[in-house]
């Protein structure tokens, strides 16, 4: 079945982390991506190169110098035939390669130019070098992750490079190709990697405005460990359980399925009592196996699920019948969000 980008042609000028994983996810919705790099600088998405692993690149590679007079004019072809052009260069870069965004529009006024950086393309940082965790650091969002009387925990790259980078920049795009349906005109995209962090956390700066969340004491909040029923425990085969009843209704049912005390269940919200409650959730949850309490939990709307590798989760039924994974190239995960005529 064609993704709904069938047609649209992507160039991708060769990188890594965000910029790569944006034009993965728009060509699994579809899109013909064409990925421009030099063979000093064959790298690919994940250090995988596409002779190896096609599958999960799904784009196709042309090697070429751009600081050589052939080399920028057979770019400028590729571009001019796009729709799309994705890069992820400090500041600069593409202009100083006379490619930035006015040469390349002047001969292809409807190209959507979506350009990846971690400060964004102006302001006193756009030129300091970073990564993920520097990203989300200076977004306000990394002080917020970490459990009490420990330091901010990294939560892997995943909120900086591939939800605040890749979505917000695949986000751009599409509302760019919608808009250009209308006016014919193309957008210059500036996703930065600070400013899509600091959006996802949007309900969370809601709950601080609010006075919802308290800011000076990381760990002890609804979400981020803090409460009890929020949180994973230990099993007694050394593997963990999700345990995320947050409404009433749900713990209620938690209470029951692990016969606990029922007037726990007036007990939820008494922060008073929450240190009490996660010794006894630990205690229990460490008298049988992960699979034995996924087991007790099926059918039940306790909110609690096995922590999966990614392996395990590959293999799981309720992925399998979905098709979640795909197998062909090693354990991947499957085009998403589905879509159905």
């Amino acid at each position: 079945m064609k993704g709904p980008l069938d047609g649209i042609k992507i160039v991708e000028m060769a990188g890594i982390g965000p910029a790569p994983f944006a034009c993965y996810l728009l060509a699994g919705l579809g899109a013909e991506v064409t990925r421009i790099q030099s063979a000093a600088r064959a790298s690919t998405f994940l250090s995988l190169k596409p002779e190896t692993n096609p599958d999960i690149l799904m784009r196709e590679v042309r090697d070429i110098d751009l600081k050589s007079a052939d080399g920028h004019d057979e770019a400028m072809r590729l571009i001019e035939a796009a729709d799309v052009l994705v890069e992820g260069f400090r500041p600069g870069v593409m202009e100083r390669l006379g490619l930035g965004p006015e040469p390349v529009r002047e001969v292809n006024p409807g190209l959507i130019y979506a350009r990846m950086t971690g400060y964004g393309q102006d302001g006193p940082m756009a030129m300091t070098a970073g990564h993920d965790l520097n990203y989300i650091a200076m977004s306000g969002v990394l002080s917020l992750i970490g459990r009490k009387n420990a330091p901010p925990t990294p939560p892997l790259n995943l909120v900086g490079d591939y939800a605040g980078g890749s979505m917000m920049l695949v986000t751009g795009v599409l509302a760019a190709l919608f808009e250009r349906v209308r006016t014919g005109r193309g957008q210059v995209i500036d996703a930065a990697m600070v400013e899509g962090s600091a959006l996802l956390a949007t309900p969370i700066f809601s709950f601080i405005a609010s006075g919802m969340w308290n800011v000076d004491t990381r760990g002890e909040n609804l979400l981020d460990s803090g409460s009890p029923f929020y949180d994973c425990y230990e099993t007694a085969d050394g593997k963990f359980v999700a345990v995320a009843p947050l409404e009433p209704q749900f713990f209620a049912n938690l209470v029951d399925a692990l016969g606990l005390d029922a007037e726990w269940k007036k007990a939820q919200y008494d922060r008073t009592r929450w240190e009490e409650l996660r010794r006894l959730l630990a205690e229990t949850f460490r008298e049988k196996t992960r699979d034995e309490w996924e087991a007790v939990f099926a059918g039940i709307d306790a909110c609690v699920t096995p922590v999966l590798s990614p392996e395990e989760a590959a293999s799981h039924p309720h992925n399998r019948a979905r098709n979640s994974f795909s197998f062909e190239s090693g354990v991947m995960p499957g085009p998403a969000p589905k879509f159905k005529s």
